[in-house]
């Protein structure tokens, strides 16, 4: 049992005399912790910049044009008769977009006929066309209800009875976790699971595959390397501890949903990583090409993990795929736990599957391990 110990205690001091598995242990936790998070802090796109181009030149169109200079979604730099000309400025990302308010607009309103009205922004930017649009369709439907209401009083409603009429049932939307229903509240606690995986699997493996670099004596399997895991796993815990505390409480993310239950949880996944990390060190068996095999999975792991497209929408083949990853599943995990405040057993199956990770792992470094130590034998 000293001997572990002291393995263990040997393996923290290698780790961060190193400058390499420092700046992946450490140094990046810290780095990642604010620069990641921090274009993300205004949570919400607002006042993006947008035109009018009015072909009806109605009092209905310049009340349009008033509400949407009250918006404090859009910001309204121009009002013009020619689509062209907003064309032309949202290809020079003068404006965003754009609402078409074509000609004869109030005669068909007053009319009682469909109209309508095309709002047009550029797609490639999914939030900014996002904003446009609903911002244009809070205007227009404000301005719509407003018409509707005069109608159905010019026809002996009262306005009570004509609002009744109208909207018989009122709908209230009340965010239950993302209060502030904000980009970077949604994104950042799960993205930071994928960051403490990528930096721990990194510098476990670009340590490891540092070791196997020169002849190595044999050692106890059990023994010495269980504790080098323990080691690196302890660092993933600090990693997962400084994100999923101090630095969700400095961006104001829901955090401490059920913090027993993730602490619990943080034991196998961090385990699970820590071992994946030792396997591909000795299979390696090189400092460099641990991390040229490894920077280049953390997007695809982004993809599967479910929080930017839903994994229930995948092909069983990625969605499998996915089951296998730590990251993945911790994802699923974690937020769920930190954000949601989920109890151990509504993410029983997430947690079974991180159990199951970590001992899959631990027998692959195992493997790993013997196979290295009969080619340095040979």
């Amino acid at each position: 049992m000293r001997t572990w110990f002291s393995t263990l205690i040997q393996t923290w001091r290698a780790a961060l005399s190193d400058k390499g598995t420092l700046l992946m242990f450490i140094i990046a936790p810290i780095l990642y912790a604010f620069f990641y998070p921090w274009p993300y802090t205004t949570q919400q796109l607002r006042r993006v910049p947008v035109a009018i181009v009015d072909q009806d030149h109605s009092n209905l169109a310049r009340q349009i044009g008033r509400f949407t200079q009250a918006s404090p979604r859009l910001d309204l730099r121009f009002v013009t008769a020619s689509e062209a000309e907003a064309r032309r400025a949202m290809a020079r990302r003068e404006i965003e977009g754009y609402v078409l308010l074509p000609q004869d607009l109030k005669r068909d309103v007053l009319r009682g006929q469909g109209v309508v009205v095309p709002v047009l922004a550029d797609g490639a930017y999914f939030l900014i066309n996002k904003v446009v649009l609903s911002g244009f369709g809070e205007v227009l439907g404000t301005v719509s209800a407003g018409a509707e209401l005069r109608q159905l009083q010019a026809r002996g409603a009262s306005k009570h009875q004509a609002a009744l009429n109208r909207s018989p049932l009122n709908l209230s939307l009340v965010p239950l976790y993302n209060k502030t229903e904000g980009y970077g509240s949604y994104v950042v606690p799960a993205v930071a699971v994928l960051i403490v995986q990528q930096l721990l699997l990194i510098g476990t493996a670009m340590w490891v595959g540092t070791w196997f670099e020169s002849p190595r004596p044999r050692e106890p399997l059990l023994g010495v390397w269980s504790a080098r895991t323990t080691a690196f796993a302890g660092l993933g815990l600090l990693s997962a501890a400084w994100f999923f505390g101090p630095v969700f409480r400095f961006f104001d993310y829901s955090y401490g949903g059920n913090v027993g239950a993730a602490c619990l949880l943080l034991l196998p996944f961090c385990w699970a990583i820590a071992a994946l990390g030792v396997a591909l060190g000795a299979l390696l068996a090189d400092r460099e090409r641990s991390m040229q095999a490894l920077l280049c999975t953390s997007l695809p792991m982004a993809f599967l993990s479910g929080f930017s497209w839903p994994r229930e929408a995948l092909p069983a083949a990625l969605f499998n795929l996915g089951e296998g990853i730590p990251a993945v599943v911790g994802i699923q995990a974690f937020v769920r736990l930190n954000q949601m405040g989920a109890s151990l057993d509504e993410v029983w199956p997430y947690a079974r599957l991180l159990v199951l990770q970590a001992l899959g792992f631990s027998l692959l470094a195992a493997w790993a391990l013997q196979w290295r130590a009969r080619r340095s034998g040979a």
